[in-house]
């Protein structure tokens, strides 16, 4: 089993975490798999939700890796990965930074908030810093409309959010390390 991604980082995760491979081996073996592809195809999403839950996200080497553990082509794993959106196949952040850009907080100002994110984190929207302490991204609408603009980092919620509140929300993760 080889990647083409040509992603050191990828190629390594098996490697990496030893310990973490040895429970989605685990996990996949007490599956009753079998030569019948398609049923095999149907463990494949519960399979794909255990392989995230001990790695954190889908690389294509771990997608390979459960591909070839059912039996199926790459092709059918990344088919489902990519279609479903609580599927991850790039790294997350320790911290998800996500700027509501719904119309009320559009409106008030979001634009500027998330510019202002992109600049003190040097990535774009949808990317994760390098030392992969910040992810950044955008939502439709959080639900708290009365408090525009919105950010919300994991779970925490902040409202009335300016660009001069940037490198404060920022500190703040940095004093939870």
């Amino acid at each position: 089993m080889s990647c083409s991604c040509g992603c050191d980082t990828e190629l390594n995760l098996l490697t990496q975490f030893p310990k973490k491979k040895e429970k989605l081996a685990a996990y996949l073996s007490q599956l009753p798999l079998g030569e019948d592809r398609e049923k095999n195809r149907g463990y494949l999403i519960q399979s794909l939700h255990k392989a995230q839950e001990l790695f954190g996200y889908l690389p294509e080497c771990i997608q390979l890796y459960v591909a070839d553990k059912l039996g199926l082509h790459l092709a059918e794993v990344y088919g489902v990965v990519s279609f479903y959106s609580f599927f991850i196949d790039k790294p997350v952040g320790k911290y998800k930074i996500n700027v509501c850009t719904g119309t009320a907080c559009f409106v008030k100002g979001a634009d500027v908030v998330l510019e202002e994110f992109k600049r003190y984190l040097h990535i774009e929207e949808g990317e994760t810093t390098e030392d992969l302490n910040y992810s950044l991204g955008g939502l439709r609408c959080v639900g708290a409309c009365s408090l525009a603009p919105v950010v919300m980092v994991n779970d925490k919620v902040y409202g009335n959010v300016t660009k001069e509140m940037v490198p404060n929300i920022i500190e703040e993760c940095k004093l939870n390390d």
